[in-house]
């Protein structure tokens, strides 16, 4: 064991990540009886990691703030009260903070043992949740139905594609190139929609004229508005997120309130936070662990290789550039 690991703070609040972070050394502390120490394999980028750079996630806290959130890794120590995790065990972490780090201290209960540290495993532990949650307790998505999907390519669209399909229904997902809608029909969509050449819009109001009858967004702006246009009488709009404003701010905007497009179609729009669900964690995490081990459902990793706390702010740049294909993880160097 070295004496100090290594980890990635905002000594700055800014959504400009690679303006705020910095990577610093700390000792490690010592283990209260009901801790683990972890040693991180993997961290998993989000798109709201420009978010906890900014500060938006602590509300009045001053940095250094750390920054990452989920991890796979390996045990290499326990606390004394500790039963259920040994050295050697591999986990999962989803602590704020936890990711972008060499090594992580967390509460023993709040590590899931997996078979193996991987992306994969890793990818559930947020993407997977998010889709699985949102489509089935939120969205009480049932079959037959029509689905779109946006940022359908990405970490969490690629889950609620494959999940859309294999409850029964139609699914529809936007993206942003030839290669991402090659990997959309290998998910099974039934239909991609490749935004930079066809206008979702259009597609959406020829293709869907009675309307869509259950969206997954993630995207927000202007997407979110043709979302809204499109629904279908008695139509479910699933807001997981809005990453095309993250960057800059939410965009203010002048239109007609939201309640004149909803009502007329007894429509709705649902937020989802996927911390406010935590009663629903272990028997979705199940399900996706076992259809993952199964091959029911594909989880693609974005082969972009990022290695160490050093490329954390490369990994997190590529993924708002939108050329991301799946999840895009951070390896750490054995």
């Amino acid at each position: 064991m070295p004496e100090t690991y290594r980890k990635l703070v905002a000594t700055r609040l800014s959504t400009d990540f690679r303006e705020a972070a910095e990577i610093v050394e700390e000792e490690f502390p010592e283990l209260k009886p009901h801790e683990v120490l972890i040693r991180n394999r993997y961290a998993a980028v989000n798109a709201t990691d420009v978010n906890i750079s900014g500060g938006r996630y602590q509300p009045g806290a001053k940095p250094p703030i750390d920054l990452g959130a989920e991890a796979a890794g390996v045990v290499v120590e326990t606390g004394s009260a500790v039963k259920h995790l040994r050295e050697g065990d591999a986990v999962l972490t989803s602590t704020l903070g936890g990711g972008y780090r060499e090594y992580n201290v967390v509460r023993a209960s709040n590590a899931i043992r997996v078979p193996e540290a991987t992306p994969e495993a890793l990818s559930i532990m947020v993407s997977g949740l998010t889709a699985s949650i949102a489509l089935d307790e939120v969205g009480e998505m049932s079959s037959g139905e029509t689905v779109l999907v946006t940022a359908a390519a990405g970490g969490t669209g690629q889950y609620a594609v494959q999940l859309a399909k294999r409850a029964g229904n139609h699914v529809i997902g936007t993206c942003s190139s030839a290669e991402k809608v090659e990997l959309l029909e290998d998910l099974g969509c039934d239909h991609p929609i490749n935004y930079a050449e066809d206008d979702v819009a259009d597609v959406l109001s020829e293709r869907y004229p009675s309307g869509i009858n259950l969206i997954y967004e993630g995207v927000g702006g202007s997407l979110f508005d043709v979302c809204v246009d499109a629904l279908a009488r008695y139509g479910r709009l699933l807001s997981i997120g809005y990453v095309s404003e993250y960057r800059e701010g939410a965009e203010r905007v002048t239109q007609e309130r939201i309640y004149t497009s909803l009502l007329p179609k007894s429509a709705s729009v649902r937020g989802f936070f996927l911390p406010h669900y935590a009663e629903h964690f272990t028997e979705h995490m199940n399900k996706l662990m076992r259809l993952q081990e199964s091959g029911a459902i594909q989880v693609s990793i974005d082969d972009h290789v990022f290695e160490g706390i050093e490329q954390v702010a490369d990994a997190v740049e590529y993924l708002h550039s939108g050329k991301s294909r799946g999840k895009v993880v951070v390896r750490f160097p054995e």
